[in-house]
């Protein structure tokens, strides 16, 4: 093992574990994105995904400098989602890809040793692949019925997350229709990291609803 893929497992068993906090700005009731993730740091996650699909680049840009930051000062992981050039362009930890994206090895030599890639898998057949191609960790789901993306698959159950929990060693964060009420659910079959979307971005006090949630863990 090089002294930079040492680097990144370290990074990504000590940060994909507990709330996975993703954002989602048109479902934050007006808040922009660093509003919300502001809020998200001081109810105590210590992992980011910027996810937007939608906005102009420049300001995704612009955000994601400002999120970098913040980041930095809460020693917490930044990751994007989809965006290589904008990962790169920011100095991202790392970059969040789907089946549909480059192939793991084309972004490994865009991104360097340095950043974690993560991988959307929907089977045991694309975890497998995951770890094989080189992946530091797997998004496993959607667990159950999510609208927070187009184009969303259907939900692949608890059954998934139990294959995977049995023969992955990746780490990997389970997603897709999670809430506080089948959290405890999810846990119970393995999962130790989990991404609930509309359930932070969506509260009245994010802060208190991340620290809630955090404690479930």
């Amino acid at each position: 093992m090089t002294e930079q893929e040492n680097r990144r497992l370290q990074k990504v068993h000590r940060f994909i574990k507990g709330l996975y906090c993703i954002t989602a700005e048109r479902f934050s009731k007006g808040r922009d994105n660093l509003e919300v993730v502001r809020e998200m740091l001081a109810g105590g996650t210590k992992v980011i995904q910027y996810r937007e699909k939608d906005m102009p680049m420049d300001r995704q840009y612009a955000q994601c400098l400002s999120i970098r930051e913040m980041t930095k000062k809460a020693d917490a992981l930044f990751l994007i989602d989809d965006h290589i050039d904008l990962a790169i362009a920011v100095q991202a930890d790392g970059v969040h890809i789907g089946q549909n994206d480059l192939p793991i090895e084309a972004v490994r030599n865009l991104v360097g040793n340095e950043m974690l890639i993560g991988v959307s898998t929907h089977s045991i057949e694309q975890a497998r692949n995951a770890v094989t191609r080189g992946a530091d960790y797997i998004g496993v789901g959607p667990i159950f019925e999510t609208h927070t993306k187009t184009n969303v698959i259907a939900p692949v159950g608890l059954s998934y997350l139990d294959a995977v929990t049995k023969e992955i060693n990746l780490p990997f964060v389970a997603i897709g229709g999670i809430k506080k009420h089948n959290l405890p659910t999810v846990l119970a079959h393995g999962a130790n990291c989990t991404a609930l979307v509309t359930e932070i971005v969506e509260a009245q006090n994010i802060h208190e609803q991340v620290n809630e949630l955090q404690r479930l863990f």
